[in-house]
């Protein structure tokens, strides 16, 4: 707008409509933690397909409970997943010196691009294409099925020893290669390498060994933990690196491998990661231990389990299912291999969410689970043992298949009476929590009156306008379905002189039909016509 009005005629001014749109986040960004074959150590990475895991964490993993948990969520309808690795034990990265001048001296350090025993799969060739250039190749090669296969190769070009150079090696191998990594030892040689063939070929002899990478210790032969409780710290250490992922942000974690740990620090891990949860908004599906199998109250029962260890997990921001899944595993001819349900299930959250929202339990005759078959068949009356403890069932039914067959949180039990006590319910709220902290970050430092309440009213009751004509609430009419209260009553002067705004928002939220009734009568008597 002009400061003046100086000559005769129209002036056309735009003014702001004080309607800042609060967006919906995400509901169902899935967020993984175990070993892996390879990828970096300690940093979440985004990954949007199977694809995308193998190349960037080696796929699956007879060590990694997760990788089979990501194949499974994948094939359930998961669309975004965030993966960290974390360290087994003290594992190493492999690398190879090469030589440079005359006389040789160590010219420079080829590396894999991180630690594992991976890298003792790599191969590089140095190619001198001038007196001061040369090209590096790089390949991966593993056993497929008893002879050697290459899975993933690269070529950097015209490469100096030049740091200052555009084409300096380590500058542009540490930025663009996802298999190595190179550190120049300070001599200044060019490495020495083969000659360039006329036909760009390199021969298999001009490739040598990386040797050194380790996968370190978290494992014995048979499986079982070496350090328990070290890794159980592994595990929550972990978690750090989702606190690095803004302005991202993940909705739902699973960490299958947790169930394979002791009591203790199984207690342990889940206790750290609903804390988590809880101050990020988001939810935890926690694995049983593979030694839980039947639903009773015998020493491998799932009642036998929650009376005890599980009791113990109990929390809204936590759902558990029983029984634990079989999956084809590639790795073993194909055999099934028993796993946690959890990355199953993420999968099913995400397509409940994207078909019907996430105030729709992710359970029912449309939840199906695809790629897996049941660990133990219950009948009604085992799920009904295991259904007012808080635990949601699997289930095999003819036409439909295997499907979710329960839909409560953790702090479910019928005992305890919560308001918390269906997974959509508290799914929606944390959905609602996010969207508002994300949406409302404006109103910091506005100044607090009436202005601006009114201006926090119209924009946060646009959002719940907007969700209940998705049909996200319960009600015929706005105000049946949810309220927005920001004013004199809610923000007090004592509020104003502390800088605080008050905003209340109220939700009249969708309950499942968890049990459908029928009555059937006889009319005694004729009817009237």
């Amino acid at each position: 707008m002009p400061a003046t009005y100086t000559y005769p005629g129209v002036y056309v001014e735009e003014l702001p409509s004080g309607v800042r749109t609060i967006v919906s986040v995400s509901t169902s960004e899935t967020a993984f933690i175990d070993v892996f074959a390879r990828g970096p150590v300690g940093r979440a990475v985004r990954i949007t397909s199977v694809a995308d895991f193998e190349r960037v964490f080696g796929g699956l993993d007879a060590r990694s409970e997760a990788s089979y948990a990501i194949r499974q969520y994948y094939l359930n309808g998961g669309q975004i997943a965030w993966v960290v690795r974390i360290a087994a034990g003290n594992p190493g990265r492999a690398s190879r010196i090469v030589t440079g001048g005359s006389p040789a001296q160590n010219t420079l350090r080829i590396r894999a691009a991180n630690a594992g025993a991976w890298g003792n799969e790599l191969r590089a060739a140095i190619v001198n294409t001038s007196t001061n250039a040369f090209d590096l190749h790089v390949r991966q090669v593993r056993q497929v099925s008893g002879s050697p296969q290459v899975v993933a190769s690269e070529v950097h070009r015209n490469l100096t020893m030049s740091l200052n150079s555009p084409r300096s090696a380590v500058g542009l191998v540490n930025a663009a290669s996802s298999l190595v990594e190179l550190e120049d030892l300070g001599i200044g040689e060019l490495p020495n390498g083969a000659a360039p063939d006329p036909t760009g070929a390199v021969a298999d002899s001009a490739f040598t060994t990386l040797t050194g990478g380790d996968d370190g210790t978290a494992f014995a032969d048979d499986g079982s933990f070496t350090d328990a409780n070290g890794f159980s710290l592994a595990l929550i250490a972990g978690l750090d690196a989702l606190d690095r992922i803004e302005p991202f942000i993940f909705n739902i974690l699973c960490l299958p491998v947790a169930a394979r740990l002791p009591d203790t620090q199984l207690q342990s891990v889940v206790s750290a990661a609903t804390t988590f949860c809880a101050d990020h908004r988001a939810f935890l599906i926690v694995d049983i231990p593979p030694n839980v199998t039947t639903p009773g109250t015998d020493g491998s029962g799932m009642t036998t389990w929650m009376t005890g260890t599980g009791n113990a997990l109990r929390n809204r921001n936590a759902a558990v299912y029983f029984p634990r899944v079989r999956v084809s595993d590639p790795l073993n001819d194909g055999r099934l291999r028993d796993i946690g349900p959890s990355g199953t299930l993420a999968g099913v959250y995400a397509r409940t969410d994207a078909t019907r929202g996430v105030w729709k339990a992710p359970a029912g005759t449309d939840a199906a689970l695809r790629g897996i078959r049941l660990a133990t068949a219950l009948t009604d009356e085992e799920n009904g043992g295991l259904n007012p403890q808080g635990v949601n069932v699997l289930r095999n039914f003819p036409i439909f298949g295997n499907v979710s067959w329960g839909a409560r949180t953790l702090e479910g039990a019928d005992q305890q009476a919560s308001e918390w006590k269906y997974i959509p319910i508290r799914r929606t709220a944390l959905f609602l929590e996010e969207s508002l902290f994300q949406g409302l970050k404006w109103v910091v430092f506005e100044p607090n009156d009436e202005p601006l309440w009114a201006q926090i009213r119209l924009n946060v009751g646009s959002f719940m306008n907007g969700l209940f004509r998705q049909g996200a609430f319960q009600g015929t009419s706005p105000r049946e379905a949810y309220f927005v209260k920001c004013d004199k009553e809610t923000t007090t002067p004592a509020d104003i002189e502390r800088g605080i705004v008050n905003i209340l928002v109220g939700f009249a939220p969708l309950k499942p039909a968890e049990f459908v009734v029928i009555q059937i009568q006889q009319i005694a008597g004729q009817l009237e016509t």
